[in-house]
């Protein structure tokens, strides 16, 4: 189940899926002559299919920055949109571990399922994006036999991010897929759980506005981003 929101509701982050309304879909759609052929494409919206939040692009700074990758069957492109906030219809987070399970293959189960007992252990939030986000999503076959599992770990201040990070590593070790993925604060800056694994002293903090460098007590303890 998704739960929608309004951009009113909280602040915009990476990750979120995003419903434009199809009429702003159509005329977003007439300035893009490079879409023409792409028919998957011209029906998204009115399928009830979402967009999501991406990173500013160089030389972007107004609009609202949405992403729509293709399934590998239509060429697995990455379409990049810049909508205004009169577009949206209403914002969702992307589907939890717990749902996206019925959309993965038999052999990832036993994956899903500790990593969604893992993060329960630690009181995180588990959703996925990437390859299963999408076909859970939209129904279409986004998940090949090279496809990473791709995690958002939400976690509360005073998490033991250590032991999380050990738990993934662990997990993955013994994983059928290669699991990535982010560890994601609560205003939405995130940092690939792997640097956080490494131990280094300064990690990338991704947001929608673009990456910096914090140190990892800076990152955990909810530092600023410029």
């Amino acid at each position: 189940m998704i739960s929608h929101s309004t951009q009113n509701d909280r602040g915009v982050c990476r990750h979120e899926l995003t419903f434009v309304s199809p009429a702003a879909w159509r005329s977003i759609l007439e300035t893009r002559k490079d879409l023409v052929d792409e028919p998957l494409v011209a029906g998204w919206v009115d399928q009830g299919w979402p967009l999501v939040v991406r990173r500013f692009a160089p030389g972007e700074t107004e609009g609202l920055p949405l992403g729509l990758p293709l399934p590998p069957c239509f060429g697995k492109r990455r379409l990049s949109f810049l909508v205004q906030p009169e577009d949206v219809i209403s914002f969702a987070q992307p589907p939890l571990l717990s749902v996206a399970n019925e959309a993965a293959p038999s052999s990832w189960t036993h994956t899903l399922n500790q990593v969604t007992r893992l993060a329960a252990e630690h009181g995180v939030e588990a959703r996925v994006f990437g390859s299963l986000g999408w076909q859970t999503l939209t129904g279409l076959d986004y998940l090949t036999n090279k496809s990473d599992l791709d995690v958002l770990l939400t976690f509360p201040r005073g998490t033991d991010v250590a032991a999380l990070t050990n738990g993934l590593a662990e997990i993955e070790a013994a994983a059928p897929m290669r699991v990535d993925g982010e560890l994601v604060r609560e205003d939405g800056a995130a940092v690939n759980w792997r640097e956080l694994h490494s131990g280094a002293r300064e990690v990338l903090v991704k947001t929608t506005r673009g990456v910096t460098l914090l140190s990892i007590g800076n990152f955990l303890n909810g530092g600023g981003i410029s």
